[in-house]
């Protein structure tokens, strides 16, 4: 073996050792804290049509505050905002909220029939829910207990012969029993089912009123 190779391979193997040493001294981050809400979305939902009664097919959309959309726990005070450190939703809040709109809608019982763009069948009403504020709103001077504003809009389209376009606005806001996350994510989840059941019975009585069909 020729010297300059016996000294590329030192010289590489120097290398290694030396980023690994760097690697090694590099500080241990603490993990974020995991958390989720919408689980018990259905628990304020409308009763559940009788067995045997119609069913609405429903073609459900949403959006969302991109603030607030992705898996970091938006916070207020004023004209400020904050996430919250170390600690994270398990899936972005945009997804979370979805699931839990679904759970929502199937607790009626099979009264609505859940779609989605491209799915097969008859749609006789489409749902676009817009998140519009989804955080924990604490005074000016970031002190006290954050309450938990949820704010959606709710556009419901059917058609003009049975009554047309319908919106409402619905806001739930849940007040934080201490300064702390998981107290935090407890009025986010009661904030969330909140709306939801709002929005679910809306829906509900604008689909079985006459103007409906």
């Amino acid at each position: 073996m020729s010297k300059f190779r016996v000294l590329a391979i030192t010289a590489t193997l120097a290398t290694s050792l030396a980023l690994g040493g760097c690697i090694s001294l590099f500080p241990k981050t603490k993990p974020a804290q995991l958390y989720r809400f919408g689980e018990n979305a259905s628990a304020d939902a409308a009763k559940p049509a009788a067995a045997g009664g119609p069913v609405t097919g429903l073609l459900l959309s949403t959006g969302f505050t991109p603030a607030a959309e992705g898996d970091r726990i938006l916070t207020s005070a004023g004209t400020e905002s904050a996430y919250i450190g170390e600690s994270r939703w398990v899936s972005p809040a945009s997804t979370l909220f979805d699931e839990a709109v679904q759970r929502a809608f199937e607790s009626q019982g099979g009264s609505f029939r859940l779609m989605q763009h491209g799915d097969i069948g008859p749609t006789t009403l489409t749902l676009r829910i817009d998140v519009e504020t989804f955080e924990a709103d604490y005074a000016a001077d970031w002190k006290g207990n954050p309450t938990v504003v949820v704010r959606a809009r709710a556009l419901l389209m059917r058609p003009a012969a049975r009554g047309g376009p319908t919106s409402q606005e619905f806001v739930s806001k849940q007040p934080a029993a201490e300064n702390r996350v998981g107290a935090i994510v407890q009025a986010y989840d009661a904030a969330t089912t909140d709306v939801l059941g709002q929005i679910v019975s809306w829906t509900t009585s604008q689909a079985s009123s006459p103007a409906a069909g």
